[in-house]
């Protein structure tokens, strides 16, 4: 069993002074794996300390010279690529191929940081004005366990493009891909202090962040309720917050759609990440008359989600994180059951043929009420409830009778249609007949799904603040 003791503060691995050791199970064994040391209020309060006098130096660095260093963080990901895969499989239990494209993404992100950069225009004349964007300081970034990776480079990489420093706590069960993605961040060579790594509990190291004076803004991943606390402790002290929070998306298809094509989307989109993404469709509009041909082509192309061995090619549904998120699906397919919605597929208990495990069953309930539970709450597993509506009005009204607004899809043949559709949908982002990668597009959500956005120059304003200079 692996034993993980240190945190990153100014530049160097430290001992944590905090005592509780947390022991972690592999999701597919059930079997203890590592041990790992959380870092304390102390531990927390030194990093912020180092962020803070790293500040002055990285406030005044040249476009040209955070270039570089972004270049020397992609490069060091990359060179650990295949390293840092097997370490997300084995820790997380998610697929080979999600595990490689969060890594890619997580390099990647430092490149478009870069390029963003190029020719951003950090001074402009606005009237008689001239108006700078300035780095705010000390940003703490609190990222979650479901694509470590990805949350930790995204922000940092935006962090670095401003000229601002980072306290970063990553989620304490992801702590052997931390161990691994602070290495290369290390390797990069960075002046001490710009990056400061903390694992540690929410309610401790996350806390101290967020009510600590010297940080000036927190990027947060994660549940809405934990973004309410972040909003609510932070503004004490004035803090600039930008929340990604839960999701409960809808994935509208219009009658005319082609279920050929929608289905097999719509069951991708609903399973994204083993269910264990805030952007996932688990929300299935469709026009009642066509519910019996919906129910069909479920069932039809049901197999094409695989649950088991993270490492068979095949499989594209991973283990749920922890018992803890398995028990909770169940007992969301359980409240299903009860509630009065009818189980298509699925159910509880794990996958056939699968003895141990956080593995869960790909579940679909349809004839579902837009007011039950498992229509209303972000479940965080594979589960899909399918919604019947009268018209597009209808749909439209369903898709938005939610408290989040964070990602929606809409399928049908009629283009003009579906971008009518789309316009009406309230939500961050919203994809029509399929999915795409765009990263200079804003992401974040309307509503209870977050405040502001991350991506391309969006993201980057984030972590910068407009001063005015008048007489110049």
């Amino acid at each position: 069993m692996k034993t993980l003791n240190t945190i990153y503060i100014n530049g160097q691995h430290l001992t944590p002074h905090g005592t509780e050791v947390l022991t972690l199970l592999h999701p597919v064994s059930e079997q203890p794996v590592a041990q790992v040391r959380l870092a304390d209020e102390e531990d927390t309060r030194l990093a912020i300390a180092a962020a803070k006098a790293a500040f002055p130096q990285m406030r005044l660095s040249s476009r040209e010279q955070r270039m570089i260093w972004l270049q020397k963080l992609h490069d060091a990901l990359k060179a650990r690529e295949s390293e840092l895969v097997e370490t997300m499989i084995e820790e997380y239990g998610c697929p080979t191929g999600f595990a490689q494209s969060t890594v890619v993404r997580s390099y990647t992100s430092f490149l478009q940081a870069s390029d963003l950069l190029k020719n951003y225009p950090f001074e402009t004349q606005v009237g008689t004005a001239t108006v700078v964007m300035e780095p705010l300081g000390v940003v703490g970034l609190i990222t979650p366990w479901n694509a470590n990776y990805g949350f930790i480079a995204n922000k940092l990489s935006m962090v670095i493009a401003s000229g601002s420093t980072a306290i970063i706590k990553p989620s304490e069960l992801s702590a052997q891909q931390t161990a691994l993605i602070t290495e290369c961040l290390h390797e990069a060579g960075l002046p001490a202090g710009v990056i400061n790594i903390v694992t540690g509990l929410g309610n401790v190291v996350g806390a101290e962040i967020t009510r600590h004076p010297d940080v000036a803004k927190i990027s947060f991943t994660g549940s809405t309720d934990v973004g309410k606390t972040i909003a609510r402790d932070g503004a004490a002290t004035m803090k600039r917050v930008t929340l990604e929070l839960g999701g409960k998306s809808a994935n509208v298809l219009l009658d005319d759609v082609d279920l050929e094509r929608a289905i097999p989307l719509a069951l991708q989109v609903m399973s994204w990440n083993s269910g264990q993404a805030c952007i996932a469709g688990t929300r299935l509009l469709v026009h009642e008359n066509r519910l019996e041909e919906v129910k069909e082509q479920i069932l039809k192309h049901l197999n094409t989600l695989v649950v088991g061995d993270p490492r068979d090619p095949q499989t594209n549904i991973g283990a749920a994180v922890t018992a803890r998120q398995y028990q909770r699906v169940q007992n969301y397919i359980r409240t299903g059951i009860e509630e009065g919605a009818e189980l298509l597929c699925g159910g509880e208990g794990r996958p056939a043929g699968l003895t141990s495990g956080y593995f869960v069953k790909p579940t679909v309930f349809v004839n579902v009420r837009n007011d039950m539970t498992i229509a209303r709450q972000e479940i965080f597993g594979p589960v899909l409830s399918v919604i019947t509506y009268r018209d597009d009005a209808e749909a439209v009204h369903i898709a938005n009778d939610t408290v989040y607004g964070l990602q929606a899809y809409v399928s049908g043949n009629d283009a003009e249609r579906t971008a009518s559709i789309a316009s009406q949908l309230i939500a961050g982002r919203v994809f029509i007949n399929g999915v795409y990668d765009e990263p200079l597009a804003p992401f974040g959500g309307f509503k209870q799904s977050g405040l502001g956005r991350e991506f391309g120059v969006y993201g980057l304003e984030a972590y910068l603040e407009p001063k005015a200079i008048m007489g110049r």
